[in-house]
């Protein structure tokens, strides 16, 4: 892990405009950056892939995951860069065993199925996830200033749906069931997750990530109640544990949690800088429900991104006049409500981009 005094060669911050939007500062225009930016939309980013020999090959090595994760940069005038890797990298690190079984998406060979596995878990030596942090750095060191690094981690919940279930799933039967037949056991996997997170999260932060985001992808698979017990409980537990200053800079924090637009109140609670929407909620209504508690980042639905150039200007300017101008102590960072799609035309994000920049600056104007 980086000490202080190697961060202090990295170069000054050009572009901070996206840390601005999450600290609720003023901006002039509204930030972009997508999850999934850099990804298999892009030929570059196939060609890499195929280089790496496989997805872990890739994400496991530091000047891979920097070459692909500075692609999209090249591409398009984003704001942000967000660290090639994958959520899993924590549990693996725990001695789960993660491999990739080719058309099926991630699997463990050792998932959690019995009392005895959970009760042994225990949060991972960080120096496993060492190729992680190098990475970090590496980037930061490539960024050179120009865009600020967005490092992030798995909730606690979303970790643990794949760790009981061996991979994904489409009804989240083995976890579920977990929980409501021994919620004990339950409650020790996500304390052990929420304390791995916090010491992952804050080792990105230490290598040299600038913001840092909890995607809780299968929150939204969980019943009222259930949601604020199991997820939003334990990534509080997270935020509360994060290193918010480092080498003077306030280190924002983003949480999102598909499907969890009816807490979004609750989820503006929990101690972050900013919640992320998916499309499914109105980022105005969302706007006055959170007052200026909170930044929002989201939430186009990326399905947009196929319609054309019209439908995409469109609907960009439907979702910032929605918002509205952002006033003192409020903040708007663009994104897509969910993971941009591997057959999306590059083409479609260049003309999002510069629908996003051009229409919030003219309604600052």
């Amino acid at each position: 892990m980086s000490s202080s005094s190697s961060m202090s060669t990295f170069a000054p911050l050009k572009n901070d405009t996206f840390l601005r939007a999450l600290l609720r500062q003023p901006t002039d225009y509204t930030p972009l950056w997508l999850m999934r930016q850099a990804g298999r939309y892009l030929p570059e980013y196939r060609a890499t892939r195929a280089r790496a020999g496989s997805f872990m090959g890739l994400a496991t090595n530091p000047d891979y995951a920097t070459e692909v994760t500075l692609q999209p940069l090249e591409r398009y005038p984003l704001d942000a860069a967000i660290l090639f890797s994958d959520i899993l990298t924590v549990p693996d690190a725990m001695g789960l065993g993660l491999y990739f079984a080719e058309g099926e998406g991630p699997k463990f060979e050792r998932p959690l199925r019995d009392e005895a596995a959970i009760q042994a878990l225990r949060a991972p030596d960080l120096d496993k996830l060492d190729y992680v942090f190098k990475a970090v750095t590496q980037i930061r060191r490539e960024l050179d200033g120009r865009v600020p690094l967005i490092g992030f981690s798995g909730s606690p919940w979303t970790l643990a749906c794949y760790m009981v279930e061996g991979g994904g799933s489409d009804d989240f039967r083995l976890v579920k069931s977990l929980l409501y037949r021994r919620p004990d056991l339950m409650h020790h996997i996500l304390k052990t997750n929420a304390d791995a997170v916090a010491a992952y999260l804050n080792a990105q932060i230490a290598a040299g990530a600038q913001a840092v985001m909890i995607f809780d992808t299968w929150g939204g698979a969980l019943a009222d109640g259930i949601y604020q017990q199991f997820s939003l409980a334990y990534m509080e537990q997270v935020v509360s544990q994060l290193q918010r200053l480092q080498d003077g800079q306030q280190i924002p924090v983003i949480v999102f949690t598909k499907g969890g637009g009816l807490w979004l109140e609750q989820i503006a609670a929990i101690g972050a800088d900013a919640v992320g929407l998916d499309w499914t909620v109105n980022l105005g209504e969302a706007r006055r429900r959170v007052g200026d508690k909170v930044a929002l980042q989201g939430n186009l639905d990326p399905n947009v991104l196929f319609a054309g150039d019209d439908a995409i200007q469109a609907e960009v300017r439907k979702l910032l006049e929605s918002f509205g101008r952002p006033g003192a102590g409020s903040g708007h960072v663009f994104n897509l409500g969910h993971g941009i799609s591997q057959h999306t035309p590059p083409q479609a994000v260049a003309t999002l981009a510069q629908a996003v920049h051009e229409i919030s600056r003219a309604l600052r104007g």
